[in-house]
């Protein structure tokens, strides 16, 4: 195998082994005689201190001679000692495994092989400890002129003027290499980069110039192979400086990257941009117009500038003169085309070249303020638009419009005025006798509240409701929930009306009411501004309230008349000072005390609203759910019947009246309450008297045993025959012992024989029947805990007539008996004890059964006994 096959293949080895590696760039490095060289080295995947040494050597074909070194001072040769020493040739450490050989002054005696050499610090020696670069010097063939006929004189521009500049770049170089070409600008203590032509060919503006490049303001371009354009079109105060042209020369090296080799650079000239002067004056003082005359203001222009140009202007007007351009008005303007935005009262006229004339027609007192002018001078640019150079505003000038006295009344009517409680209330606040009006008045009306007050106090005045200049309604907190309801209705009639409407006028709202109408005229900027205010007279809204008065009259129609019959009576009413009153009737009754029924003594039957609505209060006879009439022969007067009277309705009968007059939103407002005379019905008989009475053989019973009651009738008197008499039986129950708490109903039997039990939370059952014609066993079945207390009957006596009518007597209650459910302790306990004692012997026997067959068959096996040896110190093992 030759030497370079064995070279190869030991290359390979190491490309596939793991150890040091050292780079440089790959070869050849192109360079430019007397520039500046830099020759990077590194090493990677190294053992050893993290910061490694380098040595240089320079070989021209033969022996390597040594350089430089990082460690070695005395490693470099003699013939580099001197370039060495003077730092024309050093190292420069970029990291603890990076150097740069550093060449300040690049010669052709220094082409040739340079070789980077790293001492081994490795525990094994393992992949590469140099490596090898090829640098190429050439001549310098690059050529950079500006301007031949260039003069030290700076260039002297006005703002928006064009210019050009020109350089010329050339390279002879013998290696294939591109130029870039910059063009800087010098206003400052350091260059500022404008736009380059790139060493690909690719134009790139500076930031601060992007967007005047991409608008075509500032471009490059070529002019012949070898020069190059800068054109500004418009030039602005920033572009005023030193201009250069920096030309740098780029070679691609063997990686494919682009390399700057070198650069030169040429100043081409300097150039001085003068702003544009301008003048911009009102030709007046501040002064004063009287309404309806003409306004006139020129706005004069002076400039320096002598080239083509137009002129934009517009006027400003504000109310206040520190007001800013934004905050003001635009009244008419001028663009550079000269044409004049439109306004129907305000003209915009070009005088001469530097004159505008501003006329105002028919002022009005809104043109009161500060009149501004503002002019700009735009200049053409190449692509034939426009350029705004220079902007100026005038100082103010004030103009005072002096006013005609505009004069009006007002006048307030009141046409509807309340005489009751909830009548309307409209009044009519009109303006009358308008002088000096304009097209731009606007009136408005604001409306007030004073309490009437007959003394000297004063009550401040509440606001119901006013108007905005655009006519919007604003509500005051008195109003505004009446408004909402349309209880309150504020309008505008006609152009010179407004009214104010109350549906429904209470006392509350008793007091003086004024209008404000108050003039708007509008100013050119759309706004409105209040002129003048004027007061009505106050509208005064009183009446004499009066108290209410209400009489309600009872009649009997039958004097006399027995149980069986009807009963009617009549209730007449009269009323003062309520406005259409309706009347509601209630019929009550007041039972004697005896009563059982209503312990409260009075008792409500029947009503008859306002609306003729009848209803039945307390009247709970289902049996005689039809006996009762209540209805309304005349406006006031209400008429009462019941049919079939009973024993039981004896008592004293009233009529209970109340007034209504109409309220607001369609409702009825109670008025006044009045009572009428008391009609009494009374039966006067010599019946029978029923009494009743509880009993029990045995009071105390034990749990799941039965317990009779009983509930026995007596009566008195005019004996009866059974077949006459009938009675509704009621069984209660109070559980506790101190009666403290509400009756349970148990079980019912009515007249008729039906029977009604009451639900039941628990097993036990009750039942009710008759045992006799006069007594009532109420049994409890399987008696509980929770049938402890109290128990009593409640019985309603029912006698026929000799008419044959049914005549239901007052309800009667019997008295209380106890009744005590025990616990039977011994049956309680004879089941469990059972159970038991079953389970203990069942338990015992299984217990016996398991230890013998464990003993039997589970635990039997030989026991070998150890012997023990009989020792003498038998005590202390015992021990």
């Amino acid at each position: 195998m030759g030497h370079g096959a064995g070279s190869a293949l030991l290359l390979l080895l190491l490309a596939f082994c793991e150890g040091r590696v050292v780079r440089v760039p790959k070869s050849p490095l192109i360079r430019v005689e007397g520039t500046e060289t830099v020759i990077p080295c590194s090493v990677t995947d190294y053992d050893g201190p993290s910061e490694q040494n380098f040595d240089w050597e320079f070989s021209q074909g033969t022996d390597f001679v040594r350089i430089v070194s990082t460690w070695d001072s005395s490693f470099t040769s003699q013939q580099y000692q001197k370039r060495v020493g003077s730092g024309e040739i050093a190292l420069r450490r970029s990291s603890n495994n990076a150097v740069e050989l550093l060449i300040r002054n690049i010669q052709s005696v220094d082409q040739g092989e340079y070789k980077c050499i790293t001492p081994s610090t490795d525990a094994t020696v393992q992949g590469n400890y140099d490596a090898t670069v090829q640098v190429k010097v050439i001549t310098d063939g690059l050529t950079v002129r500006g301007p031949k006929a260039r003069s030290l004189t700076p260039r002297r521009l006005s703002e928006g003027d064009s210019f050009e500049l020109r350089c010329s770049a050339s390279t002879t170089s013998s290696e294939h290499t591109h130029l870039q070409v910059t063009w800087e600008l010098k206003s400052g203590p350091a260059w500022q980069e404008i736009l380059s032509l790139t060493h690909e060919g690719k134009f790139q503006p500076s930031p601060e110039y992007k967007e005047r490049y991409l608008s075509g303001d500032v471009r490059l371009d070529t002019v012949a192979s070898d020069t190059y354009r800068l054109s500004v079109s418009q030039a602005l105060p920033m572009d005023g400086g030193t201009y250069r042209c920096l030309v740098s020369e780029w070679v691609q090296d063997a990686d494919g990257s682009w390399q700057k080799i070198q650069e030169k650079s040429v100043e081409v000239i300097s150039v001085v941009v003068q702003q544009t002067a301008l003048d911009v004056l009102i030709a007046a003082s501040n002064m004063s117009v009287t309404e309806r005359d003409s306004l006139d203001l020129t706005c004069n222009i002076t400039t320096d500038r002598s080239g083509i140009c137009q002129a934009e202007v517009t006027w400003f007007f504000s109310e206040s003169p520190d007001d800013t351009l934004s905050e003001a008005q635009v009244l008419l303007s001028v663009d550079p085309d000269s044409l004049v935005s439109n306004s129907p009262f305000i003209s915009l006229s070009h005088m001469d070249r530097n004159s505008y004339h501003l006329l105002v027609h028919d002022v009005g007192m809104e043109y009161s303020g500060y009149y501004f002018c503002q002019a700009a001078l735009w200049v053409p640019q190449h692509n034939g638009s426009w350029h705004k150079v220079v902007k100026k505003t005038s100082s103010p000038v004030r103009v005072v419009v002096t006013g005609l006295e505009l004069d009006y009344q007002v006048f307030l009517n009141a046409s509807k005025t309340p005489k009751f409680s909830d009548d309307p209330t409209e009044l009519e606040c009109r303006i009358t006798n308008v002088r000096n009006t304009k097209a731009n008045i606007r009136f408005t009306v604001s409306w007030y509240y004073r309490m009437h007050l007959r003394s000297d106090d004063g009550v401040a005045d509440e606001l119901l409701a006013t108007m905005d200049a655009d006519w919007t309604l604003l509500v005051g907190n008195r109003s505004r929930q009446r408004t909402q309801n349309g209880e309150i209705i504020f309008s505008k009639q006609a152009v010179d009306t407004f009214s104010l409407r109350i549906q429904w006028t209470s006392e509350a709202d008793r007091g003086d009411y004024y209008c404000v109408v108050s003039a708007w005229s509008r100013h050119p900027n759309s706004s409105w501004v209040k002129n003048k205010d004027v007061i009505s007279a106050p509208a005064i809204i009183f009446w004499a309230a009066q108290d209410y008065t209400l009489t309600v009259e009872a009649v009997k129609l039958k004097p006399f008349f027995v149980a069986g019959h009807t009963f009617e009576m009549t209730c007449k009413v009269s009323s003062q000072n309520i406005k259409t009153p309706r009347y509601s009737v209630l019929i009550t009754a007041e039972k004697p005390l005896g009563d059982q029924s209503n312990p409260n003594g009075t008792t409500r039957i029947i009503s008859l609203n306002q609306d003729s609505v009848v209803r039945l209060e307390d009247w709970t006879d289902q049996a005689r759910v039809d006996g009762v009439v209540l209805e309304k022969v005349q406006e006031n007067e209400f008429r009462y019947r019941m049919y079939q009277t009973q024993v039981s309705d004896a008592g004293l009968y009233r009529c209970v009246v109340t007034a209504w007059s109409p309220g607001g939103g369609g409702m009825w407002r109670e008025a006044v309450n009045g009572l009428s005379n008391p009609i009494q019905i009374d039966f006067q008989t010599s019946g029978p008297v029923f009494n009743v009475s509880v009993h029990s053989d045995n009071p105390t019973v034990y749990q799941g045993e039965l317990a009779d009651l009983l509930c026995v009738v007596t009566i008195e008197g005019v004996a009866l025959d059974p077949d006459d008499m009938a009675f509704d039986v009621s069984w209660f129950a109070v559980r506790s012992f101190v009666l403290d708490r509400p009756p349970v109903l148990l079980a019912s039997l009515d007249w008729k024989g039906i029977v009604t039990q009451a639900r039941r939370n628990w097993s036990s059952d009750v039942s009710l029947e008759r045992i006799s014609p006069m007594e009532f066993r109420l049994r409890v079945h399987g008696c509980e805990d929770q049938d402890f207390g109290n128990h009593y009957c409640s019985v309603t006596p029912w006698v026929r007539s000799a008419t044959g009518a049914w005549q239901r007597e007052p309800e009667i209650r019997s008295r209380t008996i106890f009744l005590s459910v025990k616990m039977d302790v011994l049956n309680a306990l004879k089941y469990p004890l059972l159970i038991g004692i079953g389970l203990a012997a069942i338990i015992g026997l299984l217990s016996c059964l398991i230890g013998y067959c464990s003993s039997r068959w589970c635990c039997k096996k030989e026991v070998q006994e150890t012997r023990r040896e009989r020792r003498r110190l038998m005590s202390m093992e015992m021990d």
